[in-house]
């Protein structure tokens, strides 16, 4: 049986191993999950994740935010979306897409949003937005901020 569900503040864990493979920058489960629920989860952030009668642990999470933009109006934004290595090719990123763009509706978003890394090992998660019907509508830009 696969499952559904919000990961809470107090169980962020159970989505920190998964959200850690794309997020490798901050070393260690604790690491993360300090940083998802002292500095994201105060700003809105939320955690839902899939899990399997086989893992106590969520073997995909998504992590986003509702937010309004002057550019995008309401919208929901997909931060993170991944899926342990030994549980890709089950459609969990599939039902997490599919949650992502219900949860919009029912927050009355007017779209949902997400930036994806670019390179050829981003090639599977690409046909996962295109699949459900994302377009590629911009090109995101960034500088370090002590980069004058």
């Amino acid at each position: 049986m696969t499952e559904i569900r919000e990961i809470s503040a107090d169980q962020t864990k159970l989505g920190a191993a998964a959200l850690l493979e794309l997020r490798p920058r901050w070393g260690t489960v604790d690491a993360l999950v300090d940083f998802v629920d002292t500095d994201l989860r105060p700003r809105g952030y939320r955690l839902v994740g899939v899990f399997t009668e086989a893992d106590d642990s969520a073997v995909s999470v998504l992590g986003f935010r509702e937010a309004w933009h002057s550019a995008w109006g309401h919208h929901l934004y997909v931060d993170d979306l991944i899926t342990m290595p030994a549980a890709r090719g089950h459609g969990h990123a599939d039902l997490l897409m599919t949650w992502a763009k219900q949860e919009a509706l029912r927050l009355n978003c007017e779209a949902v949003h997400l930036d994806s890394g670019v390179g050829p090992d981003r090639a599977p998660a690409h046909r996962l937005y295109m699949r459900h019907h994302l377009a590629i509508t911009a090109h995101h830009f960034t500088v370090s901020a002590d980069n004058h």
